[in-house]
């Protein structure tokens, strides 16, 4: 059995001996992405399972040992993970669990902390908890090496195009169904590639991006109109069905086509902040030029996705970052950066500037950045694009799914009202994102008529 070290601080070391004996548990947010990552993991040497334990014994378990004030996403994580570890028939002397961490303010630094003090009053200070992190613990047994951080890259880029392919099929569907046993198929297809050594370079992450977006055209769809709603907020509660009630499954029930943005800006929005950060308040060029480095080849396998999408002639494709970047021009800072920060307002620009105006502006009840960035921003958007049509929703233990439910309803009750007023005008042909992703102000009108697809 793996012997307990600790470090001069008295934090519990995953070490080398528990990379080959312990179980390591990953939390829950997105599941083909999660998917990937748990797969490339395990091509790395490690045993890794990836949690999908949820509903209310989740939430209860986290009460007990986060205080119902703390960060909803904390809760949920915290909770996900105690309730795994005493219900799901794992040896708690043989997992560790891992956790992501960017370094910055606010849930991107404190729920490693916070997990760690759930453990000890749980009596389990025992299990080790993992970083991934770049730098912020180190840990003998686990490290990202570049290798590792570019099949991540990969995984993360294949994850955004299913999801995002997925999402334009989905409502529009034939058969019910279709677009989920593709989604099921193409994350098998990856996986098993992975094992073989294929899909991890450029070129060939090119051919897969074809491939993908081939099989998930055709699948036979309705052209039946469906407004579309965009989804936006607190990183983990706008990706994860467990922090959000299910969102995407009810706008879907409700006949929409719900439009999320992925997971890469928000990655090239963190390692840019460190950038930003030097900029600002000075420290090593060497931390400056490394993080460029690093955005540019992630922005380059982004242009691919884009590139590829566009060649399709079926599908929408997000824009780039950097066009996202300049968008936030005019409105805030680029030190703004607490919490989703800036990116959480351009979001919520780029939906409206490409067709999207009805938004879910998902948040953790009482998080503070994102209600400034999110919540505050709401009027400013409004009085700039007088169609958008934003609902800010609040999600913490006591919400309840039916009152968070009908203000959506609300809103799209709005939506259609819109689209009504507009039923009797030739509609308009949704505008390219390279054009107007600028921040320029795209007129009312069209905005309105390139909401239904």
């Amino acid at each position: 059995m793996a012997k307990l070290v600790y470090d001069e601080t008295g934090r519990l070391l995953f070490t080398k001996e528990m990379k080959e004996e312990y179980t390591i548990l990953m939390p829950q947010m997105l599941p083909i992405h999660f998917g990937m990552f748990r797969k490339l993991l395990e091509l790395e040497g490690f045993h890794v399972d990836q949690l999908n334990n949820s509903g209310r014994s989740v939430v209860d378990e986290g009460l007990k040992y986060v205080h119902n004030d703390t960060c909803y996403p904390a809760l949920l994580v915290i909770g996900q993970f105690l309730d795994a570890i005493k219900n799901g028939g794992y040896d708690p002397h043989k997992v560790a669990l891992f956790i992501t961490q960017t370094g910055g303010g606010c849930r991107a630094s404190n729920y490693i902390h916070l997990l760690r003090k759930a453990l000890a009053k749980a009596g389990m200070d025992y299990i080790p908890v993992v970083s991934i992190s770049f730098g912020v613990e180190k840990n003998p047994g686990f490290s990202l090496t570049p290798g590792l951080i570019r099949k991540m890259v990969y995984g993360m880029m294949y994850g955004d195009l299913i999801m995002w392919t997925a999402n334009q099929v989905r409502p529009y569907e034939l058969s019910q169904g279709a677009a989920d046993r593709m989604v099921d198929h193409w994350v098998q297809k990856l996986v098993d590639g992975f094992q073989a050594g294929k899909g991890m370079s450029r070129p060939q992450m090119r051919e897969f991006f074809r491939q993908i977006i081939s099989d998930f055209a055709s699948i036979p769809v309705s052209d039946a109109p469906k407004i579309r709603v965009g989804i936006v907020g607190e990183i983990y509660v706008k990706f994860s069905a467990l922090g959000n009630n299910n969102l995407e499954k009810f706008l879907l029930s409700e006949g929409v086509e719900p439009v999320v943005p992925g997971l890469t800006d928000f990655m090239l929005y963190s390692i840019n902040a460190k950038v930003v950060d030097v900029d600002l308040y000075g420290g090593k060029k060497t931390t400056k030029w490394g993080c460029q480095f690093f955005q540019n080849y992630i922005e380059k396998c982004q242009q691919d996705m884009i590139d590829a999408l566009n060649e399709s002639g079926r599908f929408r494709a997000p824009g780039s970052f950097a066009q996202l970047h300049k968008m936030i021009r005019g409105y805030m800072g680029e030190g703004n950066k607490m919490g989703e920060g800036w990116l959480l307002t351009a979001e919520m620009l780029e939906l409206i500037h490409t067709g999207t105006p009805n938004i879910v502006c998902a948040q953790p009840f009482g998080c503070l950045p994102n209600h400034i960035v999110g919540k505050g921003m709401l009027r400013k958007l409004k009085d700039d694009y007088p169609m958008s049509n934003v609902v800010a929703i609040d999600y913490d233990p006591g919400a309840t799914q039916i009152n968070q439910e009908n203000r959506i309803k609300l809103m799209l009750a709005n939506a259609h009202g819109l689209a009504k007023e507009q039923a009797g005008q030739k509609p308009a042909q949704t505008p390219p994102r390279t054009s107007i992703r600028g921040g320029k102000k795209a007129p009312s009108k069209l905005i309105a008529a390139a909401a239904i697809r």
